[in-house]
């Protein structure tokens, strides 16, 4: 049964656990250092023990890829196309822009932006194989024009490699794994080197990721999923079945209600009881529900807000549109009852890649912003640098670089 608790005894709660990490980074460094100085070699060897690879290497031919979209069911099919328009559309959104401005006479300021030039998704295949992150992350690749944009799954799943197909990947990888990571950062004779590495994985992942940040970009570091949700009145079959949507992904999501209402807070404790009965995901939807969930009664929708804030949650659910104006820290928000979390999941269009454990006090959710780079461009005539002459010789020898006062000065004399 999910526990039902008042707002003072909420902080052990919302103070969850962390994703261990320093465990999983012992047992993936002597991988990333194996991949590192043998390349192939010790990326095959890993991928046959890890994930079963029988292929001679792990780059999944062309054919392949054609012939898996080709037994993609057509009501698959159908549902691809209409969910991966909606995200090209907001990936679009989500692009910034070339802009210019003439900060002074003579000082034109602008930015130029720049697709990196090859980017890696990683796309889980263990107990639930995610065809709708390969959507997530190769779409916005695309939109901002990387050109080289590979994918890496641990296992063939047609619905995977079909997506990829369909969506325009250049290269997939049959591999997973910190051994992956370990590939895509440091690049072997069979797998680009990657510029950045994006998309969800286990706790292995999660730490090769983590050690080789700065060789190569990432997304985020992602610990276990987790929503809360901000209702005072609702349907109860709704809000418990949005819970269990979440519970089910993994035994140690997180899923959270807050509200002021005793009544809906049993009423959904009771749904989330019957429907667990005739979930077939309810073995782990069940631990995640006992273990780390609960309905928390909060005194008023501003107490609400406060908590929801100081959990940063990966996914909020708010049923009252008026309270976005105090969200300050969320992954991703869903706006009224018939906004479920699975919309964003699969179709509605923006990144269900989100970031998890409080870092949503950082950063938003994947974006096609994070495959391009903004360049600044600076153009000074005579007149404009003569203008800011003063001030750059000032503070240049203020700092002690007097060859930077001299740079601009040896410009301006005669």
């Amino acid at each position: 049964m999910i526990r039902i608790i008042e707002s003072k005894d909420a902080a052990r709660l919302l103070s969850r656990r962390q994703a261990r990490l320093t465990e999983a980074e012992q047992t993936v460094k002597p991988i990333l250092e194996a991949v590192r100085k043998r390349g192939d070699a010790a990326l095959v060897e890993y991928a046959r023990k890890f994930d079963g690879l029988s292929r001679r290497g792990v780059a999944v031919p062309a054919a392949e890829l054609k012939a898996a979209e080709a037994r993609l069911a057509p009501a698959f099919r159908r549902a691809v196309k209409k969910a991966a328009s909606n995200i090209r559309s907001y990936a679009r959104l989500q692009l910034p822009v070339a802009r210019s401005v003439t900060a002074a006479p003579g000082l034109k300021l602008s930015q130029v932006v720049r697709p990196l030039d090859s980017v890696a998704a990683y796309i889980p295949a263990g107990r639930y194989p995610l065809p709708s992150t390969v959507m997530m992350t190769v779409i916005p690749a695309k939109v901002a024009g990387v050109g080289t944009v590979m994918v890496a799954t641990p296992r063939v799943v047609d619905e995977i490699f079909g997506a990829a197909s369909m969506m325009g990947a250049t290269h997939v990888f049959e591999m997973g794994g910190a051994h992956a990571i370990a590939a895509f950062a440091y690049g072997t004779r069979t797998v680009p080197k990657a510029d950045r590495i994006v998309g969800p994985g286990n706790i292995y992942v999660a730490a090769a990721k983590k050690l080789l940040a700065g060789e190569v970009g990432i997304d985020f570091i992602a610990g276990p999923t987790e929503i809360l949700i901000i209702a005072g009145e609702g349907d109860p079959r709704w809000l418990a079945a949005d819970m269990l949507a979440q519970a089910e992904h993994d035994t140690d999501a997180s899923a959270v209600l807050l509200t002021t209402s005793k009544r809906l807070a049993l009423a959904v404790a009771n749904e989330v009881e019957k429907q667990l009965d005739g979930l077939p995901t309810a073995p782990t939807a069940r631990e995640a529900i006992g273990k780390n969930s609960a309905i928390v009664i909060v005194r008023s929708d501003e107490e609400a807000v406060e908590l929801s804030n100081r959990f940063a949650p990966e996914h909020l659910s708010i049923h009252d549109g008026s309270l976005l104006g105090g969200i300050r820290h969320a992954g991703s928000v869903f706006i009224g009852p018939m906004s479920p979390e699975a919309a964003g999941d699969y179709a509605s269009g923006p990144n269900h890649v989100l970031p998890t454990s409080g870092a949503a006090r950082l950063r938003g959710g994947l974006s096609a912003a994070d495959f391009v780079k903004v360049i600044s461009v600076q153009q000074l005539d005579r007149r404009a640098l003569a203008e800011l002459q003063p001030a750059i010789s000032t503070l240049a020898r203020a700092e002690g670089l007097e060859a930077h006062a001299r740079s601009v000065e040896v410009r301006l004399r005669g």
